[in-house]
């Protein structure tokens, strides 16, 4: 077997897969669902809909603020208790919807059965008709980065697509959503990879997926074979070694076509591939074939300490606390809530932040975990060079950010960081690198935005 990997940096942290095999729970129905208009890279949500308004699961609570946006759909049946603020998973205040919860009444357009549909059987689905319906139904890459998912396809005229990369590698420790969603729901992924291939106009399409997942490997690798035998795509599942940061999509791209995608504002598709989660091509089944929006996702809450930990199929809007409770509660002494995983999630100070479409792990952090080592001065090893996917030299990029010169990180080519904390990780004296850099980076996009 060929085991492919990317060329530039990496690191192989403890995996921790805790829950690797624990079957999907369906998560219990919040009190309250709080619903944050941004839930998606672009412009807010605009609300639709007012305090005292009936809602059904599906019903449209507010629509696309822009070009960059995505509408946003109710994930329960109630009343709207009203539009305020609360803290999401970035840490700060934004503008929400709450529904308070009565029953569980559905839109009637939704298809709510287990019929598995095939694209053969539905010739009325052109390329523009599979876009609209993705876009209409508000899915984003659900992968974390939550880019809306219609406009990768439909790349710019400088730009030709080859081929679609399903993102199924899910490198980050404990995190394991993707991997349940594969085993649970292979035949519904493969026809959403299909919807993809077709909207793009290509027919050729990728499936990574790292060593330590052999089942999902093989059972992809016999649906595959099943599903696309008699048609005209040609699909492969690619076998990647483990390693850190393989889930970010140039790295991907280099490690399944051996293309590397060039500095920002250069985009996969510059090089031929269109990038998507898997959890992405699931919602774009759903939402092509069920006519059913974005309103549900897989997620992992784990934790060393945690005493019941699993893989839930949660509704948008779900406090954190509530599936906290359902693993067993908050573990004693001290704790890390993270949206996310370890690597690239942010530490949220309250647990009453709601799962929203990028939130695919809620991990807690105990005991010594929990807790960062005092930083000491660089000893100039330049391990943090060698573990940058890349390419950069942290320790100057975040020196620079330190001092505030913002010309000079821009030249060193700060906003190519894809701030996955392979430097910070590797650092032997502990040095604070991706938090640095990520300010650095912030201010310099600011700056090179101003000029526009």
């Amino acid at each position: 077997m060929n085991i492919r990997t990317f060329r530039i940096g990496g690191i192989h942290p403890e995996e921790n897969k805790l829950t690797h095999e624990a079957p999907t729970q369906v998560a219990s129905l919040p009190r309250m669902a709080i619903f944050p208009l941004s839930q998606h890279i672009g412009a807010p949500a605009v609300p639709l809909v007012k305090k005292g308004d009936v809602v059904k699961v599906g019903t449209l609570l507010a629509e696309a603020g822009g070009f960059v946006s995505a509408p946003i759909y109710s994930s329960v049946s109630g009343t709207v208790d009203k539009i305020d603020t609360a803290v999401d998973a970035t840490g700060y205040r934004k503008p929400c919807i709450f529904v308070k919860v009565e029953g569980d009444e559905w839109e009637e357009t939704i298809d709510r059965s287990d019929r598995l549909e095939l694209v053969k059987d539905h010739p009325e689905l052109s390329p523009e008709e599979i876009v609209a319906r993705i876009k209409n139904a508000g899915v984003v890459g659900m992968g974390g980065a939550c880019f809306p998912t219609f406009i990768k396809l439909m790349p710019p005229p400088t730009a030709k697509a080859e081929c679609v990369i399903i993102n199924a590698v899910e490198c980050e420790p404990y995190i394991t959503a993707d991997y349940r969603l594969m085993m649970e729901h292979a035949d519904e992924i493969l026809v959403g990879l299909q919807l993809l291939m077709k909207a793009a106009k290509v027919k050729r399409g990728y499936i990574g997926i790292e060593t330590n997942k052999p089942k999902a490997i093989d059972l992809l690798t016999r649906k595959c074979a099943e599903a696309f035998a008699a048609t005209e795509y040609q699909v492969e599942v690619v076998p990647l070694k483990q390693r850190y940061p393989q889930g970010g999509e140039k790295q991907l791209v280099d490690a399944v076509i051996r293309r590397q995608v060039p500095a920002p504002p250069a985009i996969p598709v510059n090089v031929g591939a269109i990038v998507q989660n898997v959890g992405t091509a699931f919602a774009v089944y759903q939402a092509v074939m069920k006519h059913k929006p974005l309103f549900e996702r897989y997620t992992t809450v784990t934790g060393k300490r945690l005493a019941k930990p699993g893989n839930f199929l949660v509704r948008m809007g779900t406090p954190m606390a509530e599936l906290i409770e359902a693993c067993g509660g908050m573990p004693d002494g001290d704790n890390k809530l993270l949206a996310g995983g370890p690597m690239m999630g942010k530490a949220l100070t309250t647990a009453e932040v709601p799962i929203c479409k990028g939130t695919n792990s809620v991990t807690i952090l105990s005991g010594d975990d929990a807790r960062r080592q005092e930083p000491q001065p660089c000893i100039r090893c330049a391990k943090c060079v060698g573990a940058c996917p890349m390419g950069l030299e942290p320790y100057l990029l975040a020196k620079l950010s330190e001092h505030k010169s913002w010309e000079r990180a821009e030249h060193e080519d700060i906003v190519s960081c894809i701030e996955c904390g392979s430097c910070q990780f590797t650092c032997p004296a502990h040095r604070p690198l991706l938090d640095h850099i990520r300010q650095g980076k912030q201010t310099v996009m600011g700056i090179i935005r101003s000029r526009k």
